[in-house]
């Protein structure tokens, strides 16, 4: 069974007969027939069902081939356009718990003169505001902060981030890969000038995603070049299928919203009782910390957490770590900033029950997940005396 939403959603099957319409009629929006005008058409409704999501207006959303190119796009277009304007601010502020795709523009733009730094989170994972105050002055350009962890699942306090932002004249990106259409997002109420969005982490298809940009802040300056499709902010030509994909699973997410999280929040619980039924060795790393609904991040006391996904590669998908990076043996960066060891690190797995996760699912994976993680320690010599 499937748990690792935290890396890919399941595609919806509304996106999937969305995506497979579009692609009976290949045309580029570009083109002046009647095909290129349909295809155009079927771009500006799924602009405006992503809009719609986050409670922008249409010809704020870019579309993008993923969240990591918006978060590249966000940042170094910004920075570009700071650059270009001799607008004289050259602080950019990161969080410690931030992707790799904030993180690596981050160190880029410090290669290029920017003064990058990066603030401390809490044991749980939220971000330390007091240290924020600290770091965030009158030189400060940017502030990227995600609204989830992809890692933990946790919230960070948005609308205290945006305070000290506002407050210092400073620009708000916000990395919404993991929370856009599973809690409720509005840009303008949240008052941010950039968001990232990830199609197939709300069951939509891999290869698009999306950044907002507000008309009233800075438009970024692209970071690839060609033809003049959107606005030349992000040239190319628009996947047609790929788009309509991420609308069709952008608007199924505004209409289940509450039922996905009140289904996912249900399920988690439901896995945590029936772990500790079996007497698991486990606990959650989040300390209380507020998370998206549905979303555990577990620790296998004692047992290595990849010792743990190969014992059930076959049974129960889940993961340790990013995705992007498990590919790499290094403990979390996540975790690390948490306080953990590397020791500890090691043993955390994460779990998402997703929208199409039954009761059953649960119940066959706390108890897989049980016998896994009491066969694990005792093969390591550290079973309970």
């Amino acid at each position: 069974m499937y748990l690792d939403g935290f890396a890919t959603m399941p595609l919806a099957p509304e996106a999937q007969e969305a995506m497979v319409a579009a692609w009976t009629t290949p045309a580029n929006a570009g083109s002046p027939h009647i095909l290129g005008e349909r295809a155009a058409a079927a771009i500006s409704g799924a602009r405006a069902d992503v809009a719609k999501l986050i409670a922008s207006a249409p010809s704020e959303i870019v579309f993008t081939s993923s969240a990591t190119e918006a978060n590249n796009l966000a940042m170094l277009g910004v920075a570009d356009w700071a650059v270009e304007t001799q607008n004289p601010r050259r602080r950019i502020v990161v969080s410690a718990v931030e992707h790799k795709a904030v993180l690596e523009p981050a160190h880029r733009l410090k290669k290029l003169g920017f003064d990058v730094v990066v603030a401390p989170v809490d044991y749980t994972g939220v971000i330390d505001l007091s240290a924020l105050r600290v770091l965030v002055d009158s030189n400060t350009l940017l502030i990227s902060i995600m609204v989830a962890n992809n890692e933990t699942g946790v919230l960070q306090p948005l609308s205290d981030v945006v305070a000290i932002a506002r407050a210092n004249g400073a620009l708000i990106h916000c990395d919404g890969a993991q929370a856009a259409g599973k809690i409720p997002l509005d840009v303008v109420e949240l008052d941010i000038d950039y968001l990232s969005l990830s199609s197939h982490k709300m069951y939509g298809p891999v290869g698009v995603g999306g950044l907002y940009v507000s008309a009233a802040a800075p438009p970024p300056r692209p970071i690839q070049f060609g033809g003049g499709q959107q606005n030349s902010i992000r040239p190319g030509t628009e996947p047609v299928p790929l788009i309509v994909g991420f609308g069709a699973a952008a608007s199924l997410a505004c209409s289940k919203l509450s039922a996905d999280a009140k289904h996912g929040d249900e399920l988690a619980l439901r896995l945590l009782a029936k772990l500790q039924e079996r007497q698991a060795p486990c606990r959650r790393t989040t300390n209380g910390a507020p998370v998206l609904p549905g979303t555990l991040s577990l620790s296998a006391l004692g047992v290595d957490a990849d010792d743990l996904v190969s014992l059930l590669q076959t049974k129960v998908c889940f993961s340790t770590g990013s995705a992007c990076t498990s590919g790499q043996v290094l403990s979390s960066h996540v975790l690390l900033a948490m306080g953990m060891t590397q020791m500890e690190a090691r043993t955390v797995f994460r779990i998402y029950c997703n929208r199409y996760t039954t009761e059953n699912d649960i119940d066959i994976a706390a108890d897989q997940i049980a016998k896994a993680l009491l066969r694990a320690r005792l093969a390591s010599g550290r079973s309970r005396q």
